[in-house]
Order: C-alpha cells, then sequence, then structure tokens
C-alpha cells in the first residue's frame, strides 16, 4: 500500500499513521519529500482492506492506494517522479547522460591512471574497474582485492572521477564501501540475497547487474530487496542476456530500457561492453542506449585491450572511446532537451 499525507501534515500525524501500520501487523517505509510524507506499507500482515479503510480516515491521510505489483518501492505507482542518485559530480537519473568508463579489472598503476585521466578527459563522470572479479575459469585473473581498491581510490583523488567496481559477498561490503563510490552487483550475483540485504544497509549508491537468464521481473525484485532493506539509491543495469544467439557475447535486451523506465522510478544504465563482447559494436549500441532513454552507461576502456588480463575483446582503445563520446555527443543534446522537457512536465 501507499499513504499519501497531506501537504504539510504534522510530525504527529505521520507518527500516529505510523503506528496504526504496525498495529495492522505491516511494515513502514516512508519518504519525505519537501512538502509531503508518502508511506509505503509492505509485509504480510493482517487484514489489508480493513488497513486501508481504517487509514483513509485517518486524520492527515490524503489518500491509501493498494499497489498491485510485488515489487513495491521500486514501482512507478509507489514513486511517480525518477529517483536521482547525487555521485560525486554526477547526478544519475537527473538531465544528464552519465558515462561510466574504465577496465574490466584493475591490473597495476600506471594501467589504472593512464585510463582514468583518458576517460575523464573525454567526457566520463565515473570511473570503472574491477579489484575482485568473479572468473568463469578458477584459474583466471582474480582481481587485485583490497590493493585493486586502494588503486582506484588514488585515480579518484589524481582526476576527481567517482569509483564504481562490483562487490561480491556479503562480507567484503564494508571494504568495498570504504573506496567505492557505487557498490556494482554482477550478474552473477543479482539473486545473492545475503549480498543485497546487507547493501541494503550499506547506504552507498548501488548498481544492480541483470542475471545472465533473468527476467526483467526477477532483477525488480531484486532490487526490492536493497531498497527494502534501507537503501533507496540503487541504479539498474541491462548488460545482456543468454539466448540461443553467437554472433555476440550476450543478446542485449535493448527493449529493457524503456520498460524499466515504465515500471520504476529508478535510473536505467545499459553496458555495451558486455551485452555485445566486441569492441567494433559498442559504439552503435552506446548510441542506441542513448536513444531508448538509458541514464548512462558503462563501458570497458584499456590503454592497450590486447594486453589486458580481462575482457580484452570487448574493451574500447582510448582513442575509440573519445571518438565513441565525440559520437555521442549529437545524440546526447537531444536526450537532454527530450529529458529537460520531461521534468519541467512534472512540476
Amino acid at each position: 500500500m501507499i499513504i499519501s499525507m497531506r501537504p504539510h501534515a504534522t510530525k504527529q500525524e505521520v507518527e500516529h499513521v505510523c503506528e496504526r501500520i504496525r498495529e495492522f501487523g505491516f511494515r513502514v517505509h516512508s519518504i519525505e519529500g519537501e512538502e509531503r510524507v508518502v508511506i509505503g506499507v509492505v509485509g504480510v500482515g493482517g487484514d489489508v482492506t480493513a488497513c486501508l479503510e481504517s487509514l483513509e480516515a485517518t486524520p492527515g491521510v490524503e489518500r491509501a492506494v493498494r499497489i498491485s505489483a510485488p515489487y513495491k518501492f521500486v514501482s512507478k505507482e509507489f514513486r511517480k517522479e525518477r529517483t536521482v542518485i547525487k555521485v560525486g559530480r554526477a547526478e544519475i537519473g537527473g538531465d544528464e547522460f552519465v558515462t561510466m568508463a574504465g577496465p574490466c579489472s584493475v591490473e597495476n598503476e600506471k594501467q589504472i591512471m593512464e585510463t582514468a585521466e583518458a576517460v575523464a578527459k573525454a567526457g566520463a563522470k565515473i570511473l570503472r574497474g574491477g579489484a575482485f572479479k568473479p572468473r568463469t575459469s578458477p584459474y583466471d585473473f582474480q582481481g587485485m582485492e583490497g590493493d585493486g581498491l586502494k588503486l582506484l581510490a588514488k585515480a579518484r583523488e589524481a582526476t576527481g572521477l567517482a569509483v564504481i567496481t562490483e562487490v561480491m559477498t556479503d562480507r567484503d561490503v564494508d571494504l568495498v564501501a570504504e573506496y567505492a563510490d557505487i557498490m556494482q552487483v554482477g550478474a552473477r550475483n543479482m539473486q545473492n540475497f545475503a549480498l543485497l540485504k546487507a547493501l541494503g544497509r550499506c547506504q552507498r549508491p548501488v548498481m544492480l547487474k541483470r542475471g545472465l537468464s533473468s527476467t526483467i521481473k526477477e532483477l525488480l525484485m531484486s532490487a526490492e530487496y536493497i531498497v527494502a532493506h534501507g537503501n533507496s539509491q540503487v541504479m539498474l543495469c541491462e548488460r545482456g542476456i543468454r539466448t540461443f544467439e553467437t554472433a555476440t557475447r550476450n543478446t542485449c535486451d535493448i527493449a529493457a530500457v524503456p520498460v524499466l523506465n515504465e515500471l520504476t522510478h529508478l535510473p536505467v544504465i545499459l553496458d555495451p561492453s558486455h551485452a555485445t563482447g566486441k569492441r567494433s559494436l559498442v559504439p552503435a549500441l552506446a548510441r542506441a542506449g542513448v536513444a531508448v532513454g538509458a541514464d548512462g552507461m558503462i563501458v570497458e576502456v584499456h590503454p592497450c585491450p590486447e594486453k589486458a588480463v580481462s575482457d580484452g575483446a570487448q574493451s574500447l582503445t582510448i582513442e575509440g572511446f573519445r571518438e565513441m563520446m565525440q559520437q555521442l555527443d549529437g545524440y546526447i543534446r537531444l536526450w537532454k532537451r527530450e529529458r529537460v522537457a520531461e521534468f519541467a512536465a512534472a512540476l
């Protein structure tokens, strides 16, 4: 359920409504706006109908509405306006298209510093780089771990870029949060519920990647885990799903971007690198992401892809990234005009 309080309802009225909700056996999740408070009601408590009827008659309540979607807090039924996540110099979900770029894996100081400086100069706002690497083969490079996190922090200090990196287990959440501005949940961990709950308590922005064989509903339910446990700063990432097609590494569900924009208020990011697995295809898919309304993209860039310890085939060169960003300029200007108009219409 969603309980919308009247504009400028008193603190006592809000507390009374929350108390009534708990009396019916439900849990409370409130969002305080500038003029009003919206209260989310979740759980498997008592009689929903009786609770709705009681709340509608409670002082300070403007309206009480049942949410039909199984994902409550991340649905547009709960929140009509877009969620905007502020990270460093970027606002993800707002009126700017945000690019995250960097190598698949942090390999050494020279590599990450060179890449960070180059992508910042080309227009990226966030540096990506893996310190912990989930690999299909146990014999492949697993990442520099803590040393990699320290190098990412050093690159942030030198360039001003915010940092996004993957966290793989709930045990590593505090360590990664010490260095990262955005916590990335990889496709293989989308339904690692212990990790999702820990990230809900973390209060760092989270980018949740869609699982290899996951539906959009399953992606949204995983996002619900994080939000329901206290962290509303979640963005979703379409990075391609596994199908029968072998021409690309994964099959990019480009329609997922507008579908998610219809279903949720959370920002949506496109990963054209993992979606294609081919360097030559990344720019075209990046343009498509802008055109269908993604809030940003995350792209792999490496100074020397042929020497990369992971994902070299899909990593752009520094010059290739610069060229792609220049080509995207006209698309992003159109995107920005539409987004500004959308925000103005919502006022």
